[in-house]
């Protein structure tokens, strides 16, 4: 699903993120990544040892079915 959102342009928030995933190897020693997402400026931040340097920061368009459909998860997942 996060490889389906479409992309965006920048805009300034100063990146406060509400939302993230995590994902571990079978170890779960460390994180393969995190990407941490911030729907006010439509950025995505990726960091892990899985994460080549050219994806670490992406945009997304945050109005989009595909990005609704993943805020409706977070939510969702939300005690």
């Amino acid at each position: 699903m996060i490889e389906s959102l479409p992309n965006s342009e920048q805009h300034r928030c100063g990146f406060s993120p509400g939302w993230s995933i995590r994902a571990y190897e079978d170890s779960l020693d460390l994180a393969l990544f995190e990407a941490a997402f911030c729907f006010s400026c439509h950025e995505v931040r990726m960091h892990g040892t899985a994460v080549p340097p050219a994806l670490a920061t992406q945009f997304f368009a945050p109005d989009t079915p595909p990005a609704q459909t993943l805020l409706t998860l977070f939510r969702t997942a939300t005690p």
